[in-house]
């Protein structure tokens, strides 16, 4: 090709690409011609005629404006600044922020010569924009997938949307009637809406409203601690109430007593929020706590739990027998529930009836036929159980077993040819078993049917854009718990920092497991009369971590700090 013939072409990449051998004179000119006919980007044609690949344009495209080139695949799309650009920005412009450093964003585009989105983001954000050539193909669908997270989740919903939100109470009639409310508080409608939006957003799992003599407080429990977020006027904090107390279709006369109720945020057409709602009468008025139950927890994988590999396969061999009791064990909030649910999604097939009685139903799953406990009507566990075993089940999960009713019923169900699931509070592993002999279990039904027994924590897991190395010395690694060989292979641990990434410095939680199977030798140490140090001792001969060991890998292995392992593993 002539220096004549490439001047004809309008782009810079066109003449590359030609000049490459990616196209031909003909092809680059037809391009042109019907990419400005569509009024579509010229690289947008290209892929979507498949005229050329997006990696060989993107390509080409680095070397001949020097943008440094990036795999979208690499970026971790949980993490991008999003709500720093508006939706209408990132789908008119056909960019994305995939970075923020200081007062510096960085915009994965296709087009490296569209200075005009750059310009418009930088004027709209007040922030220096730097482009990063991505490839066009993967670009479009990460904004697609961008964009229906953001739908999904409601972290940029508009002011003009709070006073339309889609709430409904338990009983499915509707939202709340606002015509208990004054017309005046439709104020205190938005505020209360816009609070349950930001706590989705913010992965929280409670919301707080607390009265004060002198204040009013709203917290946020998010991975495990609670954090105050607001501050609104004391002089409408009864008005507050008053709307949560609507929403959840409880008594707004009765401040007397504790009352409970429901509230389901509909988020999109494939997903909704349910808030178990709960109020208290305290010194000052009544506190309300809201419980976030979020159906897609019971999406969470096997993998995801945080489970060591022996752990995992101990776990995943267990919940496969045909019968038999599984117990896992843990204080409230340290995701047990959401531990025995990544298992009954693995068991929950058309062959097999799974039935679960829990106080309440908190993650619902389709398939599986769950019971919420009710003492008033005389649903109790042991009521649910006797039930369920005259309905033909292959599976069963108990919410807690409480009593010695119900330990029983569920014992005989495991050594009758059932698979049973449930919860006990105990501190670890093998205080399950001593746990079932004190309600009054013999001992040989305990040693004959219990598989498994897990005990679990929930431990923040370290930002990995902002920790830190910890310098410990010697001695203090010994002391907390690590062995002179570990430390003589070398131990890096770190420290939470903080950034505009995370919560003072974590983000997101991981699970910290005991896992022991039920060997021969520990039966006849149940049935013979063992206590919880001599079942934990022999726990111990068997290859099996205590929760503090198994805490300590993820410390060496840089997921949590000590810090945290301290708090949720020490005594």
């Amino acid at each position: 090709m002539s220096t004549e013939q490439a001047q004809v072409l309008p782009s810079g990449l066109t003449r590359r690409l030609v000049r490459d051998n990616l196209l031909t004179q003909q092809q680059a000119q037809t391009a042109h011609i019907e990419a400005a006919r569509r009024r579509q980007p010229l690289i947008q044609y290209l892929v979507a005629e498949k005229v050329l690949d997006s990696r060989s344009i993107a390509v080409a495209a680095s070397q001949e404006f020097g943008v440094p080139l990036l795999d979208l695949d690499a970026i971790d799309r949980q993490v991008i600044p999003l709500a720093l650009v508006d939706e209408k920005l990132i789908r008119k412009h056909r960019v994305l922020p995939v970075h923020k450093r200081g007062n510096r964003l960085y915009m994965a585009v296709s087009d490296p010569t569209n200075d005009r989105a750059l310009e418009e983001i930088r004027f709209n954000t007040g922030m220096a924009t730097d482009a990063i050539l991505v490839e066009e193909s993967k670009l479009a669908a990460a904004i697609d997938q961008a964009m229906d997270a953001q739908d999904t989740t409601m972290t940029d919903l508009m002011d003009t949307d709070l006073d339309n939100l889609d709430i409904a109470s338990d009983d499915d009639q509707g939202a709340g009637d606002d015509s208990d409310l004054n017309v005046d508080d439709a104020p205190v409608v938005r505020y209360v809406n816009k609070v349950l939006v930001d706590a989705i957003a913010a992965s929280a799992s409670d919301i707080h409203f607390e009265p004060y003599e002198k204040f009013f407080r709203i917290r946020y429990r998010q991975d495990g601690m609670l954090r105050e977020i607001a501050n609104p006027p004391i002089s409408i904090s009864s008005r507050l109430v008053a709307r949560l107390k609507v929403m959840s279709r409880m008594n707004i006369a009765e401040r007397r007593v504790p009352q409970d109720g429901r509230i389901k945020l509909k988020l999109s057409r494939t997903r909704d929020i349910d808030f178990r709602v709960n109020t208290l009468p305290t010194l000052f008025g009544e506190k309300v706590v809201l419980r976030i139950l979020d159906s897609s927890a019971a999406n969470v994988g096997i993998d995801q739990l945080g489970m060591e590999v022996e752990q995992k396969e101990a776990f995943l061999d267990c919940i496969k027998k045909p019968y038999g009791m599984i117990l896992v064990t843990g204080p409230t909030g340290s995701g047990k529930t959401v531990s025995l649910y990544s298992a009954l999604n693995i068991l929950n097939e058309p062959g097999i009836n799974i039935s679960t009685v829990e106080d309440p139903v908190e993650i619902q799953v389709a398939g599986i036929n769950q019971v919420s406990m009710n003492p008033k009507t005389g649903m109790t566990f042991a009521a649910a159980l006797r039930a369920f075993l005259r309905q033909d089940p292959d599976i069963v999960m108990v919410g807690e077993i409480r009593d010695l009713e119900t330990a029983e019923i569920a014992v005989k169900a495991a050594q009758t040819g059932h698979l049973v699931l449930s919860t006990l509070h105990t501190n670890d592993a093998p205080q399950c078993l001593t746990r079932l002999a004190n309600m009054g279990v013999p001992p040989f039904n305990i040693a004959s049917s219990v598989l498994l027994i897990m005990a679990q924590r929930l431990a923040r897991k370290l930002c990995p854009y902002c920790r830190e190395e910890d310098d410990l010395p010697r001695e203090a690694l010994i002391e907390e718990g690590f062995t002179e060989e570990e430390i003589a292979e070398g131990i890096t641990a770190y420290k939470a920092v903080g950034c505009d990434r995370c919560v003072d410095g974590y983000k997101g939680r991981v699970g910290i497991f005991q896992v022991i199977k039920v060997s021969e030798v520990m039966g006849r140490l149940i049935m013979e009369g063992g206590n919880s140090i001599q079942l934990a001792d022999q726990a111990d001969k068997e290859g099996y971590s205590d929760l503090r060991r198994s805490g300590l890998r993820k410390v060496k292995a840089g997921i949590t700090s000590l810090l945290e392992l301290n708090r949720v593993t020490k005594d």
